[in-house]
C-alpha cells in the first residue's frame, strides 16, 4: 500500500469516528489540526460548531485568523473567555503549566458544551504531539467528553498537510503556531504583560525574517529563535540595531539571538526529563 492509499484508509476512519456522532463542539485554533478536523467534520455531521478560548496567549492575529478561516469553511464560531489567569498554579509557570490550562478550559468547555446540548468536543491532538513533554494531553485524557478523532484515526502532521493541500485549505502550508505562555521560561510568573511583551517583541522583528519565530522570555533576556537561514538576516547591522533599540524599549535588558536556529519545544531543555 503506498502512502496516498495509506492516508485515504486514515481518512476512511476519522469519518467514520466523526459520523459516530450527530454533533459536535470544535476546539478551534485556527491551525493547521484544527482547521482540518472542522472540514472534515463539516463533511460528515450535521451540527458543527467552532469554539475559541479568547486569552492574552493567544495573539491578535491568531484570534482573527480563527474568524477568518471558520468564515471561509461555512462554520458557526465563537469566542469564550479562558480565564486561566485565575488560577494561582498556571501563573506560577511550573513544568505543569500545560497541564492546568487544559484542564481548565477544558473543564469549562465542558460544562458550557453540555449547557449547550452537545455531548462530545474534537481537538485537534495528532500523533505527532506525543512526540515531545506535552503535559496538557494528560489534562484532556481526564476529561470524558473531549475526544481527539485525528490522533485516533493515526493522522501525522504530514497527512494532514497532504489533504488539506488537496482539500485547498487556506492552512496546509500555514507555520506550526504555539501559544504565548510557551515563549515564557518555567519559573517566569504568567502575567498579561509577560505574555504582552513577548507579541510586541515578535511583531518588531517579524518584518526582518520569514517561517518560523519565537522571542522566548528570561525575564530580563529577549532569545530570538529564527529558522537557521534567517539567522544571518538578523546579524546585519542596521537590522540588529534596531531590534536591540526596539526590544529594550518593550523592557529587555539583555536582546540576544539562538544561533542553532528556531526548534520546537527549546523550552523543554532547562527541564530534568526522567524515563
Amino acid at each position: 500500500m503506498n502512502v496516498v492509499d495509506k492516508i485515504e484508509q486514515k481518512l476512511v476512519k476519522l469519518k467514520e469516528l466523526l459520523t459516530s456522532y450527530d454533533k459536535a463542539v470544535i476546539a478551534f485554533s485556527g491551525g493547521v489540526d484544527s482547521t482540518f478536523l472542522a472540514a472534515a467534520a463539516r463533511d460528515a455531521m450535521s451540527d458543527v460548531l467552532l469554539v475559541t478560548a479568547r486569552s492574552e496567549s493567544l495573539t491578535k492575529k491568531e484570534q482573527q485568523d480563527c474568524v477568518t478561516i471558520a468564515q471561509s469553511l461555512g462554520l458557526r464560531h465563537i469566542f469564550l473567555e479562558a480565564g486561566e489567569f485565575e488560577d494561582k498554579q498556571f501563573v506560577a509557570n511550573t513544568a505543569e503549566r500545560c497541564y492546568f490550562c487544559k484542564k481548565n478550559r477544558f473543564s469549562a468547555l465542558a460544562d458550557w458544551a453540555e449547557s449547550q446540548g452537545y455531548s462530545v468536543i474534537f481537538d485537534g491532538t495528532n500523533v505527532d504531539d506525543q512526540g515531545d513533554y506535552r503535559p496538557g494531553l494528560k489534562a484532556l485524557a481526564e476529561i470524558a467528553m473531549v475526544k481527539s478523532p485525528l490522533l485516533e484515526a493515526g493522522f501525522y502532521k504530514k497527512d494532514i498537510r497532504f489533504l488539506s493541500k488537496k482539500w485547498q485549505l487556506p492552512t496546509w502550508d500555514k507555520s506550526s503556531a504555539a501559544c504565548l505562555v510557551s515563549r515564557l521560561t518555567y519559573g517566569i510568573p504568567i502575567t498579561k504583560e509577560h505574555l504582552k511583551q513577548v507579541e510586541q517583541a515578535e511583531s518588531i522583528v517579524r518584518p526582518f525574517v520569514t517561517g518560523q519565530l519565537r522571542v522566548r522570555h528570561h525575564g530580563n533576556l529577549a532569545r530570538i529563535e529564527v529558522e537557521r537561514d534567517q539567522v544571518d538576516l538578523l546579524l546585519k547591522e542596521s537590522v540588529r540595531e534596531a531590534i536591540v533599540h526596539a526590544l529594550k524599549n518593550l523592557g529587555f535588558t539583555y536582546v540576544t539571538v539562538e544561533l542553532g536556529g528556531y526548534r520546537t519545544g527549546s523550552m523543554n531543555d532547562m527541564l530534568e526529563m526522567k524515563p
